[in-house]
């Protein structure tokens, strides 16, 4: 089946939010998006980022507006999201280094299990975020040329059902230009595994 352009433009948006909207918010809206449910997604986001103080910049309100209105969006909640006026580049560090004894070298080998050879996936890789001192979260980084929204869907249900309460989980599409914070998790980050589409660049 066809995924709808509408959901595209979700997950592109929720991808430009990443590092920014809370993790315990955008696991949540990205399982709603790969279960089908972009209307809840719609009606909820804007009201979270208002909540939140998430200030988008004029092309990151557009996307905001193109994605979420035609689905139902309130026009007025979309409006009230706070303009960027400041660099948003969210302030974390990432390092290949895994924490010791945590539950992300597990899901590390399982994700690697399930989607070495994909079709659709380039590749999978693993980073570690850290903000000030707080402890490291596993951040999975996925380029891929297909079922962009399902494969979110599907990697943030393995971590959930291996611990993690709000998996970070970034699958970018190959013709979407990363942002800051996906650069930055790219850099330092590890391959875990190809998929059947080979991937320019490649860090080995």
């Amino acid at each position: 089946m066809a995924v709808r352009e509408t959901d595209l433009l979700c997950h592109e948006l929720l991808l430009r939010l990443a590092g920014r909207l809370p993790d315990r918010h955008l696991w949540r809206y990205r399982d709603w998006l790969a279960g089908g449910a972009a209307e809840v997604v719609a009606r909820l986001l804007p009201g979270t980022l208002v909540r939140e103080r998430i200030a988008l910049d004029d092309d990151e309100h557009r996307l905001l507006a193109d994605a979420l209105l035609p689905l139902g969006a309130d026009p007025a909640m979309v409006n009230a999201v706070l303009p960027a006026v400041v660099d948003t580049t969210p302030h974390y560090s990432f390092t290949t280094e895994s924490p010791a004894a945590n539950v992300g070298d597990s899901a590390v080998l399982v994700l690697g299990a399930t989607l070495r050879g994909r079709p659709g996936v380039r590749e999978v890789r693993n980073t570690w975020r850290r903000r000030d001192s707080g402890p490291a979260k596993l951040v999975v980084l996925v380029s891929a040329s297909s079922d962009q929204v399902e494969l979110t869907g599907e990697i943030q249900r393995v971590l959930r059902a291996l611990g993690d309460s709000a998996p970070c989980v970034e699958v970018v599409p190959k013709d979407l230009e990363p942002t800051p914070y996906h650069r930055m998790a790219i850099e330092e980050s590890a391959l875990v595994c190809s998929g059947a589409e080979e991937f320019a660049g490649r860090r080995g």
